[in-house]
């Protein structure tokens, strides 16, 4: 029997790694950013959904029929989405929860088959659990997995009534109308998973990775560690709202041996570390820098890999130099603010004048830097925004003296997460959590940006508060003026 081919024969198409002649255990579906059949996306790539493609893959080593149905890189409306899971009838459907996507989640969960057991995870499974099971949206949810999932999904996929051993794992007691949860002895084995045994993610989980990039290269993702040391106030990996996951590199040689299977299998030359912080870390640098070298990464390939600010000033310029002819391409840091009043309010341990020193010693080495950054962050005040503002266009002043380096600038509006610091913040202070969660998309060519910019306002979401003393109309177009220069500086023969 025929379970994955709808009507129209597209969900062979749409479901990723699954046998369309097979019945699946499980579809772990991606949500949308928003319902697109209200309006069409624009962009057409989407960053890969790794840590649902880990899960895949582990269940399905262990025996399991499951697949993967990506909402967000198809750009499918909710409708669609909910008649694709109940034509196919998988047994179960994993969703992983994020805050400003957690209505649509709700809104796919609420029209599932009631035959259709619903497993959840993700951050805002972790901040919001007693919620999220009284959601009444969420009738068919028989079990919610807080952090890393791959042992505790199989376990369920192999019998649900494994649940009650399962530490992490909870659920509604649908007579009772209570909540209970798993217990274990052992929590480090399901909670931790050795990362360097896990199975190398299967990539026919994704249907847009590897990918080709702009400069003709074949690109890939991949992970190079779990969990971050750090506790910045907006985040949602910051180190407070994830007390059980231990911060856990991959050993630099199964790193390598990702690399070259990606090659060998995909013709990959191009890498994008997608961690919280791969590059976060001395000890963790070192070794990694020895085995790239050791094998010759840097002859062979490129890669962009995420990064601390304070950790790379203390980097020597011999490492600095080792990270170049590694083949380290780009690094993404998080700068958020021009203002260290700000800075430290979000506890960054970093200066404006630490950003542009390490900025200009990375950019001088050919490395470019793509520096993300906060508009709105509660408490800033107008001298803050406008020292933010002379530190991006002083970041592009460094980058236009350094031709062999390019700075990027990704600028957003502030929007809070609950479980980070700020959110707490936020609660004592008197703000309701249903105000904080109603998320809601920026447009910014509203305030005049170009409109093949419009794909952005895919990645820019607010809740519509003014949480510093600028006025959102004010901060929007502030938002949108960054935006438009960046896009500008992109184009071909512009200083960059």
């Amino acid at each position: 029997m025929t379970l994955t081919t709808t009507e129209d024969g597209t969900a062979s198409d749409l479901i990723a790694g699954a046998d369309p002649l097979r019945v699946l255990d499980a579809l772990f579906v991606n949500a949308p950013l928003r319902d697109y059949a209200l309006r069409p996306r624009t962009n057409d790539y989407t960053l890969p959904v790794l840590g649902m493609a880990y899960i895949a893959t582990y269940a399905q080593q262990a025996g399991f029929h499951v697949g993967v149905l990506d909402a967000e890189a198809h750009g499918l409306g909710i409708d669609e989405t909910t008649h694709l899971i109940n034509t196919v009838r998988p047994r179960w459907v994993g969703m992983n929860l994020l805050a400003p996507t957690y209505e649509m989640s709700a809104r796919i969960a609420a029209d599932l088959d009631p035959e259709i057991a619903l497993m959840v995870g993700g951050h805002h499974a972790r901040a919001m659990p007693d919620r999220i099971l009284g959601d009444p949206r969420m009738g068919n949810l028989r079990a919610l997995v807080i952090g890393e999932g791959e042992t505790r999904v199989a376990a369920l996929l192999a019998d649900e009534r494994r649940r009650a051993e399962l530490p992490g794992v909870m659920w509604r007691d649908r007579l009772l109308g209570t909540h209970a949860a798993g217990i274990a002895r052992d929590k480090a084995d399901w909670l931790s998973p050795d990362i360097d045994a896990l199975p190398l993610v299967n990539r026919e989980f994704l249907p847009q990775d590897p990918y080709g990039a702009d400069d003709g290269r074949t690109e890939a993702n991949i992970v190079g560690s779990r969990g971050c040391p750090y506790d910045c106030g907006f985040c949602g990996a910051a180190v407070s709202a994830n007390p059980d996951v231990k911060i856990r590199p991959r050993s630099p040689e199964g790193i390598v041996d990702e690399l070259d299977h990606l090659h060998e299998t995909h013709g990959t030359t191009a890498y994008r570390f997608v961690d919280d912080l791969f590059l976060g870390a001395k000890r963790v640098i070192v070794p990694q820098m020895e085995a790239f070298s050791r094998h010759k990464i840097g002859d062979r390939y490129v890669w962009d890999a995420t990064g601390r600010i304070n950790v790379f000033d203390r980097l020597d310029d011999a490492m600095l130099d080792t990270l170049k002819a590694n083949g380290l391409r780009e690094v993404a840091l998080g700068i958020e603010s021009g203002s260290d009043r700000v800075l430290a309010g979000m506890d960054k341990r970093i200066t404006a004048e630490m950003t542009a020193q390490v900025a200009a010693r990375l950019l001088a080495r050919g490395i470019g830097v793509k520096g993300y950054f906060i508009l709105g962050y509660p408490g800033e005040k107008q001298e803050d925004l406008d020292a933010t503002v002379r530190h991006i266009h002083n970041l592009w002043a460094i980058a236009d003296r350094h031709a062999s380096g390019r700075f990027r600038a990704s600028v957003f509006e502030f929007r809070p997460y609950p479980g980070t610091p700020i959110w707490k913040t936020l609660t004592d202070a008197g703000y309701e959590p249903d105000t904080l969660l109603a998320y809601s998309d920026v447009d910014l060519t509203a305030d005049g940006a170009d409109e093949s910019m419009r794909q952005r306002d895919e990645f820019n979401f607010s809740v519509g508060v003014q949480f510093g003393t600028v006025p959102l109309p004010k901060l929007r177009a502030t938002l949108a003026e960054l935006t438009r220069e960046q896009h500008d500086r992109n184009r071909p023969g512009v200083a960059a």
